[in-house]
């Protein structure tokens, strides 16, 4: 069982290229603990900025960073990051070009007992909606290291969305290259697809070994970048096994379902169905349990998957 955060996986990564590279720099809006980084602002305390609590003024101060030369990595809670300072993001990241790495900690429903004021399930619908803004979410431990080395080499602006918690690995190890904009095809089958991003890539794992065992050929795609979507990837899927379950740990609009039936619908349209968040605020509680009363679950998924197959 893995126990390493994805925010702790980060955190590791910037801390050894750090080494070679003097501009990368590390902000925190009071939360260098729980976006794990108090190691690099021990190790690196000239490339570690502290605002405090003032989400609108960490974007305009990295921007600025980024204007300098540096690469600036902002490390705040999610759902006040992609909220209270949408407008810094909208303005001082993607409309001026600047080269600011946005990570969103503990997104989603990490933090499930604090309620709707914490959760962060409308983040992506935000963030992708904002010309020259990608928007990542990594699925494990071992995505999220090739992920950030990605990001120090790619020159724009980038919102990533990580979790709190540890997940299990969906990867055996970090032994392959991460490309920006490229699903991964974690399993590959001709019935049906599950798409999913971040952490419920793990779900959608879990339920293609429940559907082989019921006699269901399902491919898995890892699509860890909403934006730019690989379109080509979902294309064919949609030709290839003509049903796509997409599964995201976010509201059901405009996220990655919303993204992958906008891209089906002009190029290949076949039956889908969302899975996420409904429209309304989420349930107050651990995140397994949220997704469990969601149906965010290898089971429910099973059910969805010979429901649209008519088995």
């Amino acid at each position: 069982m893995n126990t390493i955060p994805n925010r702790q996986a980060l955190c590791e990564t910037l801390l050894e290229l750090a080494q070679t590279d003097r501009d990368i720099m590390v902000l925190a809006s009071d939360s260098r603990g729980s976006a794990a980084m108090a190691p690099f602002a021990k190790a690196y305390p000239e490339q570690f900025v502290e605002v405090g609590i003032a989400e609108q003024n960490i974007v305009g101060i990295s921007a600025g960073l980024a204007h300098s030369g540096k690469k600036p990595f902002v490390t705040s809670p999610a759902c006040f990051l992609s909220m209270r300072s949408i407008e810094q993001i909208k303005v001082d990241v993607a409309y001026s070009g600047t080269n600011v790495k946005l990570v969103g900690i503990s997104g989603g429903v990490s933090y499930g007992a604090l309620g709707m004021s914490h959760h962060s399930v409308q983040d992506v619908a935000v963030c992708r909606a904002i010309p020259g803004l990608a928007v990542i979410l990594p699925a494990d431990r071992h995505e999220t290291k090739r992920m950030t080395e990605a990001l120090v080499q790619h020159e724009g602006g980038v919102y990533v969305r990580i979790g709190r918690n540890p997940v299990e690995d969906v990867y055996e190890s970090d032994d392959y290259e991460f490309v920006i904009g490229k699903a991964v095809t974690m399993r590959d089958g001709a019935d049906l697809t599950i798409i999913a991003a971040g952490e419920t890539v793990r779900v959608a794992l879990d339920a293609h070994t429940a559907l082989k065992e019921a006699g269901v050929s399902c491919r898995v795609l890892n699509m860890h970048t909403i934006k730019p979507l690989d379109e080509e990837a979902i294309i064919r899927a949609a030709r290839e096994t003509g049903h796509i379950i997409t599964v995201e740990e976010h509201s059901i609009h405009g996220g990655l379902g919303s993204a992958v039936a906008e891209t089906v619908v002009q190029h290949q349209p076949v039956p889908i169905r969302i899975l996420g968040i409904p429209d309304e605020p989420a349930i107050a509680g651990k995140t397994a349990e949220v997704f469990k009363h969601y149906g965010i679950s290898a089971d429910n998924i099973k059910r969805i998957a010979l429901e649209m197959l008519g088995r």
